[in-house]
């Protein structure tokens, strides 16, 4: 070896090592847009509909949930309009949820024999029922449930948490592709026509680095609703299954009975347990649906409140409120004889991992920021939906002929390893997402062996 190889050599060895981890990180990229893109297509576009759910039910269910304001009339009484709604629909009202503006509706849950849970809508002036859908049954709960795959059963749940962990992994693994490596374009600029596949590469890589905050921080904000790891954090949150900070007096009797199950709830309170009303033990009447009302309405809570009617002797009257502003939310249970307040509680109560997660929701949902937070969501959803396409059709013009195209196998393996601790630090935090990739490296092992016999 003389002193002119030496130099040569270290070069060649430096080159191909950044070959060889160029090569893994576009392989586990390609794996990871390979099992994401469906969902994120799906995902992005449900999800910027769902951002424009008030407005767009407001249209669609026009004629149910849209009245026309009368400055000055008064209006009926919730329980005559629980009367009104009963008398169309005969069952068991569960739910009150007054209107939310002067030129809304009011909605009265009815439990029914034969048609099960409708939400009857009522004219809030004339008391005058103006129709029902199934409870939950608006286009926009169709949606949600498009969006979250509740439609397709309870395990697939666990999807949302794998496409989440991949996603991530899909981000950080772009961003090393895309880093500059004395390229003049595809780095903020988009070279070539749409003919050529540079041009559909740029895009990707360009969208990509601008859209790739938002798709971090959506999977991770959409971690509460998933199977495993949001159940786990949900019920460490709440402290031992109870759901109330530790901080907060509850010196009152308790049910069995999760709010969760009783009424929509923030995402931090699903595991609280409802209280109970101690003075039916005393024989006392119950105080109803009017005065409970009043009693909300003189603590406070925000318009469009719900309120859900007790159905048994210890029961008692909760009224909930979520709207954009975080500092509104509030909780409030009555005593059903007495009308005292039992638990009261808002987003200033929540623990510090609840307020961070809530706040996080809040923006996921597109309410924090208002209309800003409604129309920048819209153009990370867009966007998401070009890197899939982009991703799509720059594949299509690369993959050989009957072939996947999947990107080649480094030559030294060693460089994997910094690549699976990676991976391995991802399963531990998100489990099911360390299945997946388990899964993954066995399939990726048997392909790669199996083409080198085919080779042979």
């Amino acid at each position: 070896m003389t002193d002119l190889t030496i130099g040569q050599e270290s070069t060649g060895a430096a080159v191909r090592s950044a070959s060889d981890l160029y090569c893994a990180v576009w392989r586990w990229h390609f794996y990871a847009g390979l099992l994401v893109l469906p969902f994120m297509i799906t995902l992005a576009i449900t999800g910027a509909l769902y951002l424009f759910r008030d407005e767009i039910d407001a249209i669609v269910h026009a004629n149910l949930k849209q009245v026309e304001i009368r400055e000055g009339a008064a209006t009926a009484t919730p329980s005559a309009m629980v009367a009104a709604a009963l008398a169309s629909h005969p069952g068991t009202a569960v739910k009150f949820t007054g209107p939310a503006s002067p030129s809304a509706s009011a909605e009265i849950t009815v439990s029914t024999e034969n048609d099960g849970k409708l939400a009857v809508y009522v004219d809030p002036y004339s008391g005058k029922v103006l129709g029902a859908l199934p409870d939950r049954g608006t286009v926009m709960w169709t949606i949600r449930y498009l969006h979250s795959l509740k439609y397709f059963g309870s395990y697939t749940r666990a999807l949302i948490e794998i496409a989440g962990g991949w996603s991530i992994l899909l981000v950080g693994t772009g961003i090393y592709l895309w880093w500059p490596r004395k390229q003049t374009g595809g780095v903020l600029s988009v070279r070539g026509t749409p003919k050529r596949r540079v041009f559909w590469r740029d895009i990707h890589a360009v969208t990509g680095i601008f859209v790739g905050f938002f798709i971090v921080f959506l999977a991770i904000t959409g971690m509460p609703w998933s199977g495993v790891w949001g159940a786990k954090v949900n019920e460490w949150a709440n402290g031992n299954n109870f759901g109330y900070p530790a901080g907060l007096r509850v010196a009152v009797p308790m049910s069995d009975e999760h709010l969760n199950h009783v009424a929509k709830t923030s995402w931090s309170l699903e595991q609280a347990k409802v209280p109970q009303s101690p003075s039916h033990q005393k024989g006392a009447t119950p105080i109803g649906l009017d005065e409970a009302i009043a009693t909300f309405d003189h603590l406070g809570l925000h318009d469009g409140y719900a309120v859900n009617i007790p159905s048994a002797p210890t029961g008692v009257y909760t009224g909930s409120v979520y709207p954009d502003d975080l500092s509104q939310q509030r909780v409030v249970h009555l005593d059903q004889y007495s009308g005292k307040p039992l638990i009261d509680m808002s987003y200033s109560d929540y623990g510090p991992l609840g307020k961070w997660l809530e706040w996080g929701i809040n923006v996921h949902l597109g309410q924090e920021f208002g209309l800003v937070n409604q129309v920048v969501l819209l153009a990370a959803c867009i966007a998401i939906v070009a890197l899939a396409a982009s991703a799509g059709v720059m594949w299509w013009k690369r993959r050989p002929e009957q072939s996947l195209g999947i990107p080649p196998m480094p030559s030294d393996k060693r460089v994997f390893r910094g690549l699976l601790a990676i991976l391995i630090a991802g399963g531990v935090v998100f489990p099911l997402v360390g299945v997946s990739l388990v899964i993954m490296l066995a399939l990726d092992w048997s392909y790669s062996k199996l083409s080198r016999q085919r080779r042979a």
